[in-house]
This record gives C-alpha cells, structure tokens and sequence, in this order.
C-alpha cells in the first residue's frame, strides 16, 4: 500500500488511479478515501489521474498523539505534499472534497491558488463569518470529539451508518476526537472571507435532501466569482455516493466545459486555467 512519508513521522495512506490531468479528492470528517470508490472508474476514463487519501486520523493514515498535527494547516500542507510527490513540486490540479474535505479545498486555494486548476466543493460549509456562530459549531465538534472518547469507534454507529461512513474502517477512535478538534473546529473566517478571491473554475455540488448544507452552498455559489451550483436530486450529504452518475455526470461535464472555455481564452467569471 502507498503511504507518503511526512517531515513530522506521520504517514499518510494515498492510492493514485488512471493517467492525465491530475485531480485530487479529500474525505469526509469520520470518512475516509474509500467513499470515492464509485468515481474511479468514471473520471479515469474521462482522462483524469486521481489521487484518493486518507487524511491524519483516518483510515490507514497515521493516527499521532500531538494534538498539533490535527489542524487545517497541517491538512493543507499535507495536500500539498501528496500533490508534490505525484505530480512533481508545484504542479497544479484540479482540487476538491466532501463537506471537511471541501472545506479544506477552499482552505488550500486561500494559501496556494497558484496550485488549483480547478475547485470541486461538495456538500461543504466555507465556516462562520460570525464568531458566536463559529462558536456554536466548535462546541458541537468538541462535543464529538468526546463522544468519540468515550464511546470509541460505536459512535460512528449511534445516529445510524450514513453512507459516506458505510465503507469506512478505522483502526481506533483515538484519530477521530482529536480530528474534531483540530480539523472540524475553527479558528476563524479567514476560509469564508477568501471566496470573493477565487479566480479558477469552481463548481459547487449539493445533494437535494441535504438540508443542512443547501443554504452554504448557495451562499457559496454566490460568493464565488462565475461559480457554478449543481444540485443532486435524490442525494443527501454524499451526493457522490447515493446518486454516483448524476454526480460524475454533472463534474466531469463542469470540467469539460472548463477546459473548452480555457482553450477559447476564457471569459467572464473564474479564470478558467484547465
């Protein structure tokens, strides 16, 4: 199994698919890579060379004890160090991920947009302009992380398995408590207040039956300079796996039409750079 080697003794579980234009998809807090199982096959054909990990605390990764290594500068650093690795230092690629995942997408455009031909964000929230709402979300995720202390990996089970969790092994809960109070909980609206500076194709992708996250998307879609919002009919909060065509269907025809729009100079809105 691939695992790269990061400076801090953390290693970290990443499987690369196809050949051509590389594209990187990050999980789901509590998820792990294996939730892109049903876009292999789609965006491989479709010329793309996709790399699936799993991120500090999950999965096959490596799950340390300094509470330090589980932040949204260590996540965005380690994106770039898996895009170093496969790609060589520096080269750009389609970014993008599953509610934390995406979140962290938008978080690593904001330190290296040089980076990022492209932005997928699915089912994702950009954080909290206001404080007191910020602060209401990390007492949530600190009530998760204890959750996961006490009651082990059982609590991925106690609200009913959703299906971007289906598939999930971890090798204990340890990972996932302190993930929810490094990489769950905010610090501040530095993600949020970057939108406006997004200069790259973007595509934000809600499912129909995520109630929680269709008034961020659409904030999100807004905010984006040229973003494109797709909503996934018969989808919750992993569009990706509860209605897989629609959604390969509706990415890979954004990042055609991006690649068209490139090749023609580009146009009003995101710069397209595919």
């Amino acid at each position: 199994m691939p695992y790269l080697e990061r400076d801090d003794a953390v290693q970290l579980y990443y499987e690369v698919h196809g050949k051509g234009k590389p594209l990187i998809l990050t999980h789901g807090y509590s998820s792990t890579s294996a939730m892109w199982q049903g876009q292999i096959d789609s965006f491989t054909k479709a010329g793309y060379q996709l790399i699936i990990w799993d991120m500090c605390g999950h999965g096959k990764s490596s799950y340390p004890r300094d509470q330090l290594l589980y932040s949204e500068a260590h996540t965005v650093a380690d994106i770039a160090a898996l895009l170093d690795h496969v790609y060589g230092a520096g080269s750009p690629a389609v970014v993008g991920g599953l509610s934390l995942g995406g979140y962290m997408s938008l978080a690593f455009y904001r330190v290296h947009p040089e980076r990022v031909r492209a932005l997928l964000v699915i089912d994702t929230g950009p954080g909290f302009k206001s404080d007191k709402a910020r602060e209401v979300w990390n007492q949530t995720a600190l009530k998760t992380a204890s959750r996961f202390e006490k009651e082990g990996l059982s609590a991925l089970q106690a609200d009913g398995v959703s299906p971007e969790r289906s598939l999930v092994s971890h090798r204990n809960a340890s990972g996932l408590a302190r993930a929810a109070r490094g990489m769950l909980a905010q610090q501040n609206a530095a993600v949020i207040e970057s939108l406006p500076q997004v200069k790259v194709p973007a595509l934000v992708v809600v499912g129909g039956e995520d109630k929680p996250f269709l008034t961020a998307s659409e904030y999100m879609a807004t905010r984006i300079p040229g973003a494109k919002k797709v909503v996934v009919p018969g989808a919750g909060h992993a569009a990706n796996i509860d209605q897989p065509e629609a959604f390969n269907e509706a990415v890979l025809g954004f990042l055609a039409r991006a690649e068209v729009s490139s090749s023609r100079g580009g146009g009003s809105g995101s710069k397209a750079l595919l």
